[in-house]
Formats: structure tokens, sequence, C-alpha cells
């Protein structure tokens, strides 16, 4: 992607931010008054006052910065002159040092707010053109890192206003995007719910994301929904029965034969039957869980893992689906969805369906005996 000019003077401005940000912190930091002498950090601030001239000034949404800016440089500039060791010099020296502090302090807040803007802005209109497929997944790395760092009321006017949830659903659902961007779209969705659940949970009902999660059908979209699932919790997967979605995954589970698939989809599967409601289990159990987990148990520990596209080695095969169906009964055991009575009742229904599955009596009686009475599955 050949950056245009404009592009170019937003990524000159976003590293002159950076390096403003960082010398403004290394002078709340690092005293700039322990000798005489000039300190490097204060260095740095006059070198970099050179340039904010020039780049602050032409930009009007930048003049608060550009304010503070001047103040600083007069400040260490004042500083300079009071360079005796007489009491008076020594109370100048430490009521400017404290001002410098104040100053640089405002300085920080300024300017990630303004790298913030700068941040939404772009990847706003990154999103928006058609292609540039590294371009949009740089940006959305870099988002997804700017909410890892916590809740920022101030950032998330900036999301709001920019209208950003609706840009990556609308990219999520379409087809034609790459899966690789679509994938780092629905990592950022998810951290936007973490982000904020309070704000951000309403827009994941009220869209298709989950629909399209499910209809994507790779190992990132399912992890995405796994998570979506774990930070939610029951009402996503009240809403997701509603909509006929459970089945849906299970079906994907049953019929994929990647690998990394079938492992996403299992923890998917895993994490709905904790937070799932009775209904939601047997719907689950309907559309054959039980019968697929059994043979793909079995499937561990005898040729069949090779027409299954389970070609890993045997360490790996066992750690991933060697107890899968004690796995899913203890997600279901320990989970929030279901009474001791409704619990009780869902294994009498797995030990039945377990029985007509397996291919002999000790295979259905080991198997029981994981789900009756707990083994070491996997989480």
């Amino acid at each position: 992607m050949e950056k245009s000019k404009g592009d170019q003077d937003n990524h000159s401005l976003l590293q002159f931010l950076e390096s403003l940000k960082k010398a403004s912190k290394d002078l709340q930091t690092n005293p700039i008054f322990v000798t005489n002498d000039p300190q490097p950090t204060t260095e740095t601030i006059l070198n970099l006052e050179r340039e904010a001239d020039l780049m602050l000034c032409s930009d009007p949404n930048l003049f608060k910065l550009s304010q503070l800016s001047c103040n600083l440089k007069t400040l260490l500039e004042k500083l300079k002159k009071y360079k005796e060791c007489s009491l008076k010099s020594f109370l100048c020296r430490q009521i400017t040092k404290y001002e410098i502090y104040q100053v640089a302090c405002t300085m920080e807040v300024e300017i990630r707010t303004c790298i913030d803007k700068e941040y939404v802005q772009n990847l706003v209109e990154t999103l928006r053109v058609v292609g540039f497929e590294e371009e949009k997944v740089k940006v959305l790395k870099e988002f997804k890192n700017r909410l890892s760092k916590g809740f920022d009321r101030e950032f998330q006017e900036l999301v709001l206003k920019g209208k950003v949830f609706s840009i990556l659903e609308l990219l999520l659902c379409d087809s034609t995007c790459s899966k690789r961007v679509r994938e780092h779209v629905a990592l950022a969705i998810v951290a936007l719910v973490r982000f904020n659940r309070d704000v951000f949970v309403g827009m994941v009902f009220m869209g298709g994301i989950v629909q399209a999660l499910i209809t994507m059908a790779s190992c990132c979209s399912m992890q995405a929904l796994c998570l979506l699932v774990s930070l939610i919790r029951t009402p996503l997967v009240d809403e997701m029965e509603l909509r006929g979605e459970i089945p849906k995954i299970v079906s994907l589970f049953c019929s994929s034969e990647d690998l990394s698939i079938k492992a996403g989809t299992m923890d998917c599967i895993c994490e709905i039957a904790h937070f799932g409601r009775i209904e939601v289990i047997k719907a689950m159990l309907e559309k054959g869980l039980v019968e697929k987990l059994v043979e793909l148990q079995r499937s561990t520990h005898d040729e069949e893992s090779v027409k299954l596209g389970l070609e890993i080695d045997e360490m790996e095969r066992d750690w991933l689906f060697g107890s899968c169906v004690a796995r899913f009964s203890v997600h279901v055991e320990v989970g929030q969805g279901l009474s001791q009575v409704q619990k009780k009742e869902i294994k009498r229904e797995m030990s039945r369906r377990i029985r007509e599955a397996s291919v002999s009596e000790a295979e259905a009686a080991t198997i029981i005996g994981e789900v009756l009475w707990g083994s070491s599955p996997c989480n």
C-alpha cells in the first residue's frame, strides 16, 4: 500500500506526539535539577520544542498542546537563570521544578488525548477503504492494544463518535472481506466488550455478530465466540438459543475435519454448557453431540483418527479429546444454568446416549464412569 502525503504527515505527527509524550513523562519521573548540569530530558524537550513550533502551530486541533509546549519551554529557559548557590536561587529552582512537573503532567494527558484521536480517525479511515489487508490488520492490532490498557471514558467517547463498533460489525458480516481481516475484527469486538460490557454488550445482541462468527467457521472465530460467551454469559447463550444458533455450532463441531476448528468449537461448546439453561443442553444433545464426543474419544486410540483428520501425535490428541465426554459433563455439572435436579436428568440422558454410541460394554462403562464420578478433563 503506497502511502499518500496525508498518511505520511499523520504518521510523522503520531511519531512526534509519542516522542513528546515520552519526554514529558520523563520530566515527571526523573529529577532534572540534581545538579546544575543540563539534564538529557531537558535537552530532549528543548529539541522537540523546535519541532513543535512547526507541527503544533499548524494544526488548530493541537492549539492547547501548543500552548502547554510554549509554557514548558518558558519554564525550562527560566530554570537556566537560577544557577547560583544562594538560598533564593535554590527556592526558585524548587518552585520552577514543581511548575515544570505540573505542566508535564498536563501535557502527558493532552498528548494521550491527541494520540487517541489520531488513532481512532486513522482506524475508521483505514477500515472504510476497500482492500489494503495489511493496513487493516495493522490498525486493528493497534486498536486492540489500546483497549487492553483499560477503561478510559474519553477514549470510549471517541470510539462511539467514530461509530467504530458499527464499522467492525459491517466488516465481520462482509463475506467478501478476507478471513484474516475478519478474524482480527472479531478479536477487536471481543476487546471492546471486555473494555466496557455495560455499553457494548447491547450492540452484540442487536447485530448479526454471533451468526457471522459461526458462518465464518474458523478456529479464531470460534475462539472469539467462546470469549464473548465467557464475558456476557447466560444472556448471550439465551439469545443464541432463541435464534437457533446452538445447533449450528454443534453441527460445525460434528462435521468439521479441521483439528483447529474442532478444538475451538469444543471450547465454545463447553463454555455454552457452563452458562446454558436446560433447553440449551437438550438442544446440543439432540444434535448428536454426545455420540460425536464418544466417537472422537474413541478415535484418539485407534487408526480412525486419520479418517477424522486428527493427524497429530498421540499425546496432543489425548490432551485435546481424550476425555472430551467427561469434559463436557464437568462443565454442565459445575455450570450456572441448571438446577441439581436438571443436572441429574442430563446425566441420565447422557448415560443413555453413551451406551447407544459405544461399541462395547467396556467402553460404555469406562466413559459413563468418567461422567458419573469425574476424571481429569482438560479445560
